[in-house]
């Protein structure tokens, strides 16, 4: 039982390492966040909400851009509209369907209900 326990544990912890080795779509995670903004890393906060008919159009557009070999060094936080009040307000973002996109630790670009994938494209590759 203690050499399966191990090997779980092992496999989990492997599997942990290299999944946080690619960069993606993320639950908003403010440390993290704050942690890649200082280090200059790029990263775009995404202001999502299950009921936004805007939004759901973008998600499967995000999902593409997210695992394309373009933005693999890029991380896609996703954050809840209706729950990250703060979050919000410190990023002055007053509508859903917002990305917020940071290169160096600086905002460079914003958009707000864009649905052409070609838009949502342009605006991401300023992290780059």
């Amino acid at each position: 039982m203690f050499k399966i326990i191990c090997r779980y544990l092992l496999a989990s912890s492997l599997l942990l390492a290299v999944a946080s080795a690619f960069a993606g779509e993320q639950v908003f995670n403010q440390a993290q966040f704050d942690r890649l903004n200082a280090n200059g890393k790029p990263n775009i906060a995404y202001f999502h909400a299950t009921w936004c008919p805007t939004c759901k159009v973008q998600q499967p557009i995000v999902d593409r851009l997210a695992a394309s070999p373009e933005m693999k060094d890029v991380i896609i936080f996703v954050a809840d509209y209706d729950k990250e009040v703060a979050l919000k307000r410190a990023m002055k973002v007053t509508q859903q369907s917002t990305f917020v996109v940071f290169k160096s630790g600086h905002e460079v670009a914003r958009s707000t209900g864009q649905t052409r994938e070609q838009d949502i494209r342009n605006t991401f590759a300023k992290a780059l």
